[in-house]
């Protein structure tokens, strides 16, 4: 992914686009099954102003193709941007407009719109993983690079049990193909391909861990050139990215874990037609593959020799790790294992048959925020991750509090100098088959904390190390229940000798922690601010334009501004003045053995220092200890504002005569002259990993429904939502206006059968031809609930025929100076812009109007492109087209073709113009050609 300096956004213009948004829609048609569209100039003749001014030119880069419903915002990057995991996005400031679909080119993005307002030109941007791609980003001004700290020179004590050292057993490698399988909405048969590495001489039946690698390139050749289609074509075979975790499955194999890593380039090549860019069609793989692993255990079916090689697995204790793509792909198959999906949506074979005990996700997406709660789980997040650069995978912890019993240990793992691709070796230089890179590129100035060769930095081999080790720490832990590898994942300030030299830091949700302060609306702050988590508002926002960088923490939402994430944000110029957070009602410590709080700071900032206080309902006070913070090495570059776990212990409280049952108030006092914090949350604490257990949760799937408008009448529909599982439980839903794009929040109790989520969708029905709508919805988890598919809504299809569409002449035979003039008419008005225009054909058996002989601004505006050097009009650009676009409740356009006067005696000359115009579908319909005729004046 290409990496571009962020910055903050650009000053509104006084202009404003005229295109349109797409309903938020997560994903888009298939770049092959869209025809070329109409070239239109940059510079845009059609863009309105809010205020009737003139014009405003797009920002480089930057046009819009067609109008109306088959209106195109287009952006072309200044170079390719490489197949990866996070999506593409086009953001209007920092409001979502789409997901445009990539061309083959892997330059140029399309994203289909409508005719409604997006706002200002000039905060258009092109963002993947949260970082900006545009051209119109600007150089912003860089952080400080880090000094080394008395806390990297000083390591974290060592863990008395290191997971990263070999175990005793031999180890077998081998491989396996099944037929391939056919997954809901996937035109070609997906891999069914695993490398499986396991222990030869290991007792009895063994646990398994099943790897699931990210979206990458899916085909190459002998000569380097990279596809990302499926099936490979020509002489392409596919990249075999799943034998990338050979040093991670060969270091549990040696621990007694049967491992198998599973082909995913079938879905890497067609996922751009799901609307959760492949989640649930990486679940369906999944558990296709666990399902075989079912059967040979079970003594059914052909067992491939690879799999009798090794020692029997046993279904009851899986761990499932995935990287970038295919860790939200594994959280989904921990989801539809514990809750089938709807039928209609899976590709997997009946109930489960296994027991999912935890899941690895390593860089990881979340497009849906959807974590599941009651499945243990380990994030890493790689410090210099230049594909998902925002590490929206701190989700996976954060996104669980409240949601369930609370049980289920989640760790998130903060890799210092790590990248995004070095922990697979086949997306590695020097180590892979097909053609890789180093995915953090910071331009033409390097990066002071991950360009290669800083000391942050870390190699791909020691990245490789210290990923393999902190995975086994994750088994030892969710699926052996070994409670001494929990300090190294729960934020307890341990370090596993063999991940050396990698800096590695945790934090962590959940386990045997009791809530105590997770900031919320009803929360009142004093000394600092209740700010929230995902707002586009820089008055309520956690992150102040002023802030260089990002917070994993603060990953955006596409319907921004999200309702019911906070934090506390905390800014002082002098010591002393405290910050007291006061939940609306006393909660309890009973039992705990230390306040555990997640706090951010800076980065590269050491030495933020608090005093940490509490006070019971009675107003009993106790002073619990001090706890010192330092920032993560980051740059603007970076997503480094994330929270670093300290603990205090409780004993000062119980002297002091404070009620930990009716604890009213936590102080926090800065010691620092100045700087500024923001405290995510705080819990009581105590050691032990609890059984994480499974409680009775509803599941929500969100559906779409398909209707047409009719002919008259007015019907109501209403979004189609399947809960099933078990109890009740609370969904927030994201509902969006398709005209005015508003997005509203309201959440509603769900249970099994109930009819409770009600979005109601009103069509009214004519005979006259117009736009699709889409009527979104999305829906987030928050309590006693998990939400499978995030997203659907009711599409309103146009069922009227596209008008018929003509042209005359109104001057077709001229002389120099004057226009050549034609009129294009529909046959009635229609309820959308037609999309119409001229292309430019070849003159034979006669002169062409060339470059010089047209209007130098018309030739501008309508081509971009100025008269020299002098060439025929239908060679001025690659496909020459004169738009001619009529607007709702129009009738005709008229075009013409302005000429000049010269001095040169010639003979007459011609243009030939054939009529295109565009359906919905973007089928392309040809019309008559006409031709123009210029000669001199008399």
């Amino acid at each position: 992914m290409i990496h571009v300096p962020r910055s903050v956004t650009a000053a509104a213009a006084v202009l404003a686009l005229a295109v349109g948004v797409p309903g938020l829609a997560h994903a888009q048609p298939s770049a092959d099954r869209i025809p070329p569209a109409p070239p239109i100039p940059a510079a845009l003749s059609s863009a309105s102003t809010s205020s009737g001014e003139s014009d405003e030119q797009l920002p480089k880069g930057w046009r819009v193709d067609g109008s109306g419903d088959r209106k195109e915002l287009v952006w072309k990057a200044p170079e390719a941007v490489p197949m990866g995991d996070s999506r593409v996005e086009f953001y209007s400031g920092d409001r979502l407009i789409g997901v445009p679909v990539p061309h083959d080119d892997q330059r140029t993005f399309r994203l289909r719109l409508d005719s409604t307002d997006v706002g200002p030109a000039a905060e258009l941007r092109a963002q993947a993983g949260g970082r900006r791609l545009d051209e119109g980003a600007k150089e912003a001004p860089r952080i400080s690079p880090p000094a080394a700290s008395a806390e990297e020179s000083a390591p974290l004590p060592a863990n008395r049990v290191d997971p990263g050292v070999p175990g005793k057993y031999r180890t077998v490698t081998g491989e396996y193909t099944q037929k391939s399988v056919r997954l809901p909405g996937f035109r070609a048969p997906v891999e069914m391909r695993g490398t499986v590495v396991g222990p030869v001489d290991a007792p009895g039946k063994r646990p398994i861990a099943l790897f699931l690698h990210g979206r990458h390139y899916t085909c190459y050749n002998a000569r380097g050139d990279e596809d990302g289609g499926w099936p490979c074509k020509g002489d392409m075979k596919p990249v075999p990215s799943h034998r990338g975790y050979l040093h991670d499955q060969k270091l549990l194999a040696s621990q007694g874990y049967v491992t198998v890593s599973i082909a995913a380039n079938g879905i890497n090549g067609q996922d751009d037609v799901a609307e959760d860019g492949g989640a649930e069609a990486r679940s369906s793989l999944v558990r296709q593959h666990l399902g075989r692993w079912a059967d040979w255990a079970a003594g059914r079916g052909d067992v491939p020799r690879a799999v009798r090689a090794t020692a029997p697995a046993d279904l009851s204790r899986v761990l499932l790790v995935g990287h970038s793509r295919g860790g939200e792909g594994v959280n989904r198959a921990a989801l539809d294992s514990l809750a089938p999906p709807p039928a209609a949506e899976d590709g997997a074979p009946g109930p489960a048959r296994w027991n999912i005990r935890g899941t690895v996700l390593i860089g990881p997406t979340i497009f849906g925020q959807n974590p599941v709660p009651d499945v243990p789980s380990m994030t890493v997040l790689p410090g210099c991750d230049g594909d998902v650069s925002d590490l929206q995978g701190q989700i996976y912890a954060d996104g669980t509090r409240g949601v369930s019993r609370g049980k289920a240990l989640h760790s998130a793992v903060y890799v210092v100098g790590a990248n995004h691709n070095f922990f697979n070796t086949e997306w590695t230089p020097g180590q892979a088959e097909a053609p890789a890179d180093d995915d953090f590129s910071s331009g033409s100035r390097p990066d002071a904390v991950c360009a290669k060769g800083k000391p942050t930095r870390l190699t791909a081999k020691q990245q490789q190390k210290a990923g393999s080790t902190y995975i086994a720490a994750a088994a030892r832990l969710f699926v052996g229940g070994d409670d001494r590898v929990r300090p190294l994942l729960d934020g307890s300030g341990r370090r596993a000798p063999s991940a050396k030299p990698a800096r590695v830091l945790t934090h962590a949700v959940g386990g045997n922690r009791t809530p105590a302060f997770v900031p919320n609306s009803s929360a009142t702050v004093t000394g600092g601010r209740l700010c929230a988590q995902v707002d586009n508002r820089a008055s309520r926002s956690c992150l102040a334009p002023d802030v260089r960088g990002a917070s994993p923490h603060f990953a955006a939402w596409g319907p921004s501004p999200e309702a019911g994430r906070h934090a506390v944000a905390m800014r002082w110029t002098q010591p002393g003045t405290p910050t007291k957070i006061r939940p609306k009602k006393p909660v309890s410590l009973a039992g705990a053995d230390k306040l555990a709080l997640r706090v951010i700071v800076p980065p590269n900032t050491t030495g933020t220092r608090f005093d940490v206080a509490v006070t019971d309902a009675s107003g009993h006070r106790a002073k619990l200890g001090q706890v010192r913070v330092n920032g993560l090495p980051g740059t603007e570059m970076t997503a480094s504002y994330w929270g670093r776990e300290v603990r205090v212990p409780l004993s000062a409280a119980a002297r002091a005569g404070v009620d930990l049952k009716q604890v009213a108030s936590l102080e926090l006092t800065p010691r620092n002259r100045s700087g500024r914090a923001w405290l995510m949350d705080a819990w009581g604490w105590r050691p032990g990993t609890p059984d994480a257990g499974t409680a009775d949760l509803a599941r929500v799937d969100i559906g779409r429904l398909k209707v047409d408008e009719g002919d008259s009448g007015v019907r109501e529909y209403r979004v189609p939502v399947q809960v099933s599982g078990h109890g009740t439980g609370k969904v927030r839903l994201f509902v969006t206006d398709p005209r005015t794009h508003k997005t509203t929040t309201r959440t509603v109790t769900v249970r099994p059968g109930g009819d409770t989520v009600d979005v109601p969708v009103t069509v009214r029905g004519n005979k006259r031809y117009g736009a699709d709508v889409s009527h979104e919805v999305m829906a987030k988890a928050v309590s006693g609930a998990m939400v499978g598919s995030h997203q659907g809504g009711v599409l309103v299809r146009n069922d009227d025929p596209m008008p018929k569409v003509s042209v005359k002449p109104v001057a077709d035979k001229v002389t120099e100076g004057k226009s050549l003039k034609w009129r294009v008419t529909l046959s009635e008005a229609a309820d959308t812009d037609i999309e119409a225009g001229f292309e430019l054909r070849r003159v034979t058996g006669g002169t062409e109007l060339s470059t010089k002989d047209v209007s130098k601004r018309w030739l501008k505006e309508t081509f971009d492109r100025s008269p020299n050097p002098a060439r025929r009009l239908s060679k001025v650009s690659e496909m020459p087209y004169i738009p001619a676009g009529i607007a709702a409740g129009k009738r005709s356009v008229e075009v013409s073709v302005p000429t000049v006067k010269d001095r040169v005696r010639e003979s007459k000359e011609s243009v030939r113009l054939r009529l295109v115009t565009y359906d919905q579908s973007w089928q392309q319909h040809r019309g008559p050609t006409v031709t123009g005729t210029v000669r001199d004046p008399a």
